[in-house]
């Protein structure tokens, strides 16, 4: 692998750092406060934030990967000295420098897996990413935060409302794989706010909530199978149709990515009362299938070998067919024989691989879409960007049109130049997710709301 390609790889560290704390004392002025600089890769200075707090322990912001406020390790600072670590990440990414009174800075040097780069900080907060979609309050909308049951576990979210007093139609929003919150906030955009914003300034009630474990919801993602996400999903639906400026005949869902899987296995319940459903890169096919291809297209673009790819390919296909029939250890047991294939700088902890070997990730393994599509006679908006490399719609498209076919009011759709989070995207490495101003184009917002004006349209 080339030495640029590696330098991508190991810094990429989104939503892989983990609490750490302290070994210190509280850290003595004159280092307390928000620090900015630049890890000086070669012709890609990487910027970062540093922020040191008196209780002696440290943050750190990469806006670029996606990292807000994550928590330090081993973290040293004053006039002796300035060190600090980041937990539980490939190649042992770690700050080793001083603070110098006479400029007032903090120079050193940023080493990961055996290579070092220089970096320099300076007082103030490290920019943040332009993001001119974001909603910003005062909106001209209701917005409350809720609370409601599945079962023992409390889920927490915000419902948006139009002026009024309705009924309105609803859209309850499902968020893609992994704990999200009730924004879906990932690589410093929030696509969820942005779609609940958009749809309730049309004329419709937006229901988005925390993920099982995250923010105000109980429960853990990882213990969770499809049976209790769905569950999750549809009471939501349950309280929205409960609610009384909410019109019961007309709620529906909007899942994302994953939320694509879910949203297709509410709907198709007899008793649902889900009036209809809209899919944003959805997959068509097996979750297992879904890995296993996004695998190959994305080693293929980032430039690795045919021989390469064949054998991370062979390895997804095994890891994925145990963990799918719900062989945890088997699974386990095969990622870790691939872990020692690799090199040192790249292997994964034991707290890595035990994220993955879950029954959540088994559940999303072994789904299968194509029984809950066929079954849905209400109307459904699919959609995906052609230069998604998540669920490409090479392998998606068709199939959502063959498993729709039966549906009178089905609409398939791909937009050109869009990836996985509907941006116009030059790629559609994941690699690009943040560096793109946009959050979601323009005409994805438009056909959405569109598609449901002609259908449900707010009274």
């Amino acid at each position: 692998m080339r030495n640029g390609r590696l330098i991508a790889l190991v810094l990429f560290v989104v939503a892989a750092v983990v609490a750490g704390c302290s070994e210190e004392s509280n850290p003595p002025d004159p280092t307390i406060g928000d620090w900015q600089g630049a890890i000086e890769l070669p012709g890609q200075p990487l910027p970062v934030g540093v922020t040191f707090k008196e209780d002696g322990t440290a943050t750190v912001d990469i806006p670029l990967q996606g990292v807000s406020g994550a928590p330090l390790k081993d973290v040293k600072s004053g006039r002796d000295g300035v060190e600090w670590a980041m937990a539980d990440i490939p190649g042992d990414p770690k700050f080793k420098g001083r603070y110098d009174s006479g400029s007032d800075k903090i120079t050193g040097d940023f080493s990961q897996a055996g290579q070092t780069f220089p970096l320099s900080l300076q007082r103030g907060k490290v920019a943040q990413l332009n993001r001119p979609q974001e909603p910003k309050p005062p909106f001209l909308y209701k917005s409350e935060d809720v609370s409601y049951r599945n079962g023992e576990l409390t889920i927490a979210g915000t419902l948006t409302k139009p002026q009024g007093d309705g009924p309105f139609p609803a859209v309850l929003l499902i968020t893609g794989s992994g704990p999200q919150d009730r924004n879906e906030e990932l690589m410093g955009h929030k696509p969820f706010l942005l779609l609940a914003d958009t749809l309730t300034r049309a004329g419709y009630a937006v229901l988005r909530t925390d993920d099982r474990g995250v923010g105000g919801t109980g429960g853990k993602l990882d213990d969770a199978n499809y049976d209790d996400l769905a569950a999750d999903a549809a009471a939501g639906v349950n309280f929205l149709r409960g609610r009384a400026e909410i019109d019961k005949a007309r709620v529906g869902l909007l899942g994302h990515s994953e939320g694509g899987y879910l949203a297709p296995q509410v709907a198709a319940r007899p008793d649902s009362g889900v009036a209809f459903v809209i899919l944003m890169a959805g997959p068509a096919v097996t979750g297992r299938d879904v890995l296993i291809e996004q695998n190959r297209v994305l080693l293929a673009a980032a430039g690795e070998t045919p021989e390469a790819i064949e054998t991370q390919v062979q390895f997804v296909s095994e890891w994925s067919r145990l963990l799918s029939a719900g062989d945890l250890a088997g699974a386990k047991a095969v990622q870790q024989r691939h872990n020692e294939t690799l090199p040192v700088e790249q292997r994964q902890s034991e707290a890595a691989l035990d994220a993955v070997n879950t029954r959540y990730m088994g559940a999303f393994l072994g789904y299968d879409p194509g029984p809950d599509l066929s079954a849905l006679r209400i109307p459904v908006f699919a959609f995906f960007g052609d230069k998604d490399l998540q669920v490409p719609p090479s392998q998606s498209e068709q199939p959502m049109r063959d498993r729709l076919a039966a549906n009178p009011d089905a609409t398939v759709q791909t937009f050109p130049g869009l990836n996985h989070l509907m941006q116009p995207a030059p790629t559609g490495q994941p690699s690009e997710y943040t560096t793109i101003e946009t959050t979601i184009a323009p005409e994805v917002l438009t056909s959405i709301t569109s598609w449901l004006t002609q259908r449900f349209p707010p009274k």
